[in-house]
């Protein structure tokens, strides 16, 4: 794991001591489709949780609507 470390911490370097006019597109380019990617897949991920059948309470009471008031 300390070489993940170590080829990010260069990476970060390397990032940091560009000028701001080449920083922008190597983060947008690299940046902005990675984050798209691992949103997608916690979408996914939370989509799959909550159609799977093991994660339903089907013997759980309904919840009995509140009375309502005259007004």
């Amino acid at each position: 794991m300390d070489w993940l470390w170590q080829w990010w911490d260069g990476v970060e370097l390397w990032v940091v001591q560009l000028p701001v006019a080449v920083q922008f597109p190597v983060v947008m380019i690299v940046v902005l489709p990675l984050c798209l990617g691992v949103a997608r897949l916690i979408d996914r991920v939370a989509d799959w949780g909550a159609k799977n059948p093991a994660s339903r309470v089907d013997d759980a009471a309904p919840e009995p609507e509140p009375e309502k008031v005259a007004a």
